[in-house]
């Protein structure tokens, strides 16, 4: 069963169309390569001549090879090779062909498959009538006469007429294992030729990478909003059921607050899943979502913790920073207040000192709290923040770093202040890597 399912199955039926197809795409060739052949020599009994026709076939075959080299080529074979040839899809490359890598590759494949194609087309068609007509050869005198008439004597002998079916039967056989044979060979060939290359390999990687560091920024963008609105809605929250029954009007700012955070932080939730319900991304200088410096004012009002905010220069002013550098800025400022809220002490004597400085070339952020005791807020899978912080500075070709300083934490981040600048910046920091 397993030997007529390899010769008569499904798997083998789509590789033999498989190869009539490459013998149809070849025709345009051979019928050229016929042309050439005719005008060689002058035309007589082309199309019975045996030896013509192979040359005919040979001329025909750089022609197709040719042909293999424009980019397309390789996307409709690889197409053709995974429905019919029964090829896994990872193994096939995708895209047109670029390199020159590539492209050889192609037209190899493209030759061998039209070559193929035409031998197994050819037998197709020619080969079947007549075992057919051998299969009837004994039960047809007219067959006979047509046939043996002029044939050597022992066609015409009982035990030869006997055998004539089983000769036919075995032709057909023969082409079926021919066509199974080679419908393998292309199957086995379409990873190496049709695979993808280094290249292709790498620009997949790039690819990816891309996707990733997408992924990444979505990431960094909901962890900082939404983490920081759950630690000061948390912190709001628990003040104020502590103080209910005392301090009506703590608890009625304490609820306001939670207001104002909780509708901010849906704002900017909404522009992040927006994106990702859009299969978008943000373009290239990553300004599609998120507020900036100019936003400042509301965030520290609604932060939770009491904040002394001192500036140097205007940090909100749309024209002194460049927006893509103001909306990480924000970013910073809002994870290391969430921080503060996290393991500060929240006292109003000892609060959050926030310095925000245009330097000539730079942004400087200085953010200092106090340590309390035990941390404020404990969420699971933290830590992250210092690292997205550190990989927002990095990115733009600036610095941060954050740790213990005079019995409180300090945060410092220094970034530059347009794109023109971080690009350089990065570029320096990579090429000292």
């Amino acid at each position: 069963m397993k030997q007529l399912a390899a010769l008569f199955g499904r798997r083998a039926r789509l590789r033999w169309l498989h190869l009539i197809i490459g013998g149809a795409l070849l025709m345009p060739y051979f019928l050229f390569g016929t042309v050439l052949v005719g005008t060689a020599g002058g035309g007589e009994q082309l199309f019975s001549s045996l030896p013509a026709q192979f040359i005919a076939f040979g001329l025909a075959l750089p022609m197709a090879a040719v042909t293999g080299f424009f980019a397309l080529v390789r996307p409709l074979s690889v197409a053709t090779a995974r429905a019919l040839c029964g090829v896994p899809p990872a193994l096939l490359a995708d895209g047109p062909a670029r390199t020159r890598q590539a492209r050889v590759r192609t037209a190899g494949w493209y030759t061998l498959h039209l070559a193929l194609g035409g031998i197994i087309s050819g037998a197709t068609l020619a080969l079947p009538p007549f075992a057919v007509a051998v299969i009837a050869l004994p039960f047809s005198a007219g067959l006979r006469e047509t046939w043996l008439l002029d044939g050597p004597e022992a066609l015409r002998e009982p035990w030869a007429l006997a055998l004539a079916p089983v000769a036919g039967l075995a032709m057909l056989v023969a082409l079926a294992l021919a066509a199974a044979v080679a419908g393998e060979v292309l199957a086995r060939r379409a990873p190496v030729l049709l695979g993808p290359t280094p290249e292709d390999r790498l620009a997949a990687a790039e690819r990816r990478a891309a996707d990733l560091a997408v992924r990444n920024r979505l990431a960094r963008e909901l962890h900082d909003s939404v983490g920081h609105a759950l630690s000061a809605v948390t912190l709001q929250a628990g003040a104020a059921r502590r103080v209910l029954d005392r301090d009506p009007e703590f608890v009625r700012e304490a609820l306001t607050a939670i207001e104002e955070t909780t509708r901010r932080t849906v704002g900017e939730l909404d522009s992040v899943l927006g994106l990702l319900r859009q299969d978008a991304e943000p373009d290239e200088e990553g300004t599609a979502y998120g507020p900036g410096l100019d936003a400042l004012g509301g965030l520290l009002a609604h932060c939770g913790v009491p904040v002394a905010y001192e500036r140097e220069g205007d940090p909100e002013d749309p024209g002194a920073v460049d927006p893509v550098v103001a909306r990480e800025a924000y970013r910073i400022v809002q994870e290391g207040l969430s921080n503060a809220l996290r393991h500060g002490g929240g006292d109003a004597a000892s609060p959050v000192r926030l310095l925000i400085a245009v330097r000539e070339r730079e942004l400087e952020i200085v953010m200092e709290n106090p340590l309390g005791g035990r941390p404020a807020v404990a969420r699971p899978g933290g830590g992250r923040g210092l690292r997205g912080i550190a990989e927002r500075a990095v990115l733009l070709g600036g610095r941060a770093e954050a740790g213990p300083y005079d019995g409180g934490w300090r945060l410092t981040a220094r970034l530059p202040l347009t794109m023109s600048e971080a690009t350089g910046a990065a570029g320096r920091t990579e090429g000292r890597r």
